[in-house]
């Protein structure tokens, strides 16, 4: 009877446990199953891992696509991008809140749950399923759901290091820390190891370990310490190293923290800091008054170890890919166009991935005046993504994202032949068309009207207008 129908789900919803049998029931009717209160859900799916699937897919559709919109976004900001938003903010999201209901104090969804961010992970190596399994993690610990945080082992070390990303720093305090829960992982609980390198694949994780390491770096400079007597630095790396290394960890499920390159701490960081080095020598020396000097041009060249180690290091690539958008963010045009040859071939493409392209494009907005010069524009869009535009729909997208916000300060010869090339092709999807298309739409309101073109400019100058009695 349809009418008695909410005292009965309210009634069921108040027990601790439906018998397995009014269960069935409910699983049987759709509209009953539909109707139902989530604590009842809850019971159903916890014994049906297929069903709770067919539930979590459409929600983790949604957080994938969210995530890729916010990546491509057509407002480029160096102040509002990505990485903007607080860990906190971030979890109030639709699809953690309504997975944390979902969840309740139900340790084996919340298994469930991360077995699919498992598996998704691994199938489709996309590192926001890696953001997810935080996210959701400190959702249930801001509700204080004891029942999963004291079971899940990488509760307190995604806490200390939520806090990290909270300040987009790691202190000497929470480094200590971190560093404890790594060095406590015991013998036989190695297993461990692999949700932690899961937390630390997070891209904003990621973010804040590299910043903190192009940070130490400026430090060490200033210190004339090398990067190997660091123990906070070495802790990064060791860090940097377990996040880069989750998905082989997870897929080969060989539970050991990858060794670090000795060569990436003696060589590869001196010569990152050599480069900022070269920076201050330069600064300074512009600042010296010009009869004490001849005109030092900026170093142009860079050594062929770090275009090598960009390469074939994974964590050199990441590490000299934030020290690329740190300079950027300093409008030092020199060291951008100077190490920006490197860029062309790295580590899996990563100066091509969207992180990294959604971080350049925003910091390029700094630069905006350059964008007039023909030495600039030819090394950035020939010389850097244009060669990877035809193979990668992506940085095709990322290109006109940045030409729509800055197509004005281009000059108009290079415009024309950017447009030309950047023209999509049979292939190209929709998301490529529809970018060329708007920007298409304002180069055309601003090229002048043909009235305007064939009118010759009087040279004379025109006589004020008096007006006469009768208009008055």
């Amino acid at each position: 009877m349809p009418s008695i129908q909410p005292v009965v789900m309210c009634v069921m919803k108040h027990l601790p446990k439906v018998p397995e049998k009014k269960l069935k029931l409910v699983m049987a009717d759709k509209d009953l199953y539909k109707a139902c209160a989530v604590e009842v859900k809850r019971q159903i799916w916890q014994d049906n891992q297929a069903l709770f699937g067919d539930e979590v897919s459409p929600l983790l559709k949604q957080y994938i696509l969210e995530k890729e919109n916010i990546l491509f976004s057509n407002d480029i900001s160096v102040l509002h991008n990505f990485f903007s938003l607080s860990p906190k903010t971030r979890r109030q999201g639709e699809v953690v809140q309504k997975l944390t209901q979902m969840i309740g104090k139900n340790v084996k969804l919340y298994d469930m749950v991360l077995q699919f961010l498992r598996t998704l992970f691994l199938r489709t190596r996309n590192v926001h399923y890696c953001t997810l399994r935080a996210e959701l993690l400190m959702s249930l610990h801001d509700l204080e759901i004891s029942e999963i945080c004291t079971v899940d082992p990488c509760h307190k070390f995604t806490w200390c290091l939520d806090a990290c990303i909270r300040e987009k720093f790691v202190d000497n305090k929470r480094a200590r820390e971190l560093q404890g829960f790594l060095d406590g992982v015991k013998k036989g609980q190695e297993q461990v190891l692999g949700d932690l390198s899961m937390i630390l694949c997070d891209p904003f994780a990621i973010n804040t370990l590299a910043l903190s390491t192009i940070r130490h770096l400026q430090d060490l400079v200033g210190q004339d310490t090398l990067p190997r007597e660091s123990p906070d630095l070495l802790l990064l790396l060791r860090m940097l190293s377990l996040g880069q290394g989750a998905w082989d960890m997870i897929d080969s499920q060989v539970f050991k923290e990858p060794k670090m390159e000795v060569e990436l701490i003696t060589k590869f960081l001196p010569m990152l800091m050599s480069f900022v080095v070269d920076d201050h020598t330069f600064n300074v020396d512009q600042k010296l008054p010009s009869e004490e000097k001849g005109p030092i041009p900026y170093p142009s060249t860079i050594p062929e170890a770090f275009t090598k180690f960009l390469q074939e290091n994974r964590i050199a690539c990441e590490i000299g890919l934030y020290y690329i958008l740190h300079i950027t963010k300093q409008r030092n045009k020199n060291a951008f166009l100077r190490l920006l040859p490197a860029l062309v071939e790295t580590f899996s493409d990563l100066a091509f991935s969207d992180i990294f392209l959604h971080l350049l494009t925003g910091n390029l907005t700094l630069l905006g005046d350059e964008f007039a010069l023909e030495e600039f524009c030819t090394s950035l869009f020939d010389g850097f993504f244009l060669t990877a535009c035809s193979r990668k729909e992506n940085v095709h997208r990322h290109v006109l994202r940045l030409l729509l916000h800055l197509h004005h300060k281009v000059a108009p010869a290079k415009l024309e032949s950017l447009q030309k090339a950047l023209e999509p092709t049979k292939q190209s999807g929709e998301a490529v068309k529809e970018l060329y298309n708007q920007l298409t739409e304002k180069l055309e309101l601003r090229k002048p009207s043909p009235a305007e073109v064939t009118e010759t400019p009087s040279m004379e100058l025109p006589l004020p207008t008096v007006p006469t009695p009768a208009s008055r």
